[in-house]
């Protein structure tokens, strides 16, 4: 007996220390893993998400040279003196006279 208590009260409290710090480690070890495996799936996730940034942005400058080049070959189509030639050259139409042209007021 140690100071008035029976043996078997002092070994059951180590005991229960004892299993409490067992089960304290336990799920410090566990916790432990979930994080690690959460770094490892964000890690995972944050590549992914990269490799499509690049993707995307790779698909962005070619839509914007195919723009420029859609802009350049608009303004090549649409110039004033292409118009006037093909007027001039497939429906035949003119600049009237002077005399041909009437005034209508309102």
């Amino acid at each position: 007996m140690v100071q008035g208590r029976p043996a078997t009260a002092s070994a059951f409290v180590w005991l229960k220390a004892r299993s409490r710090l067992l089960l304290v480690t336990t799920l410090l070890v566990v916790a432990c893993l979930a994080s690690a495996l959460a770094v490892i799936a964000a890690s995972h996730l944050t590549r992914e998400q990269y490799g499509r940034l690049q993707q995307l942005e790779r698909e962005q400058q070619q839509l914007q040279t195919e723009w420029g080049q859609l802009l350049l070959e608009e303004s090549a189509w649409s110039s004033p003196a292409r118009i006037e030639r093909l007027a001039v050259e497939r429906l035949e139409m003119r600049l009237p006279d002077v005399d041909e042209v009437e005034v209508i007021q309102p």
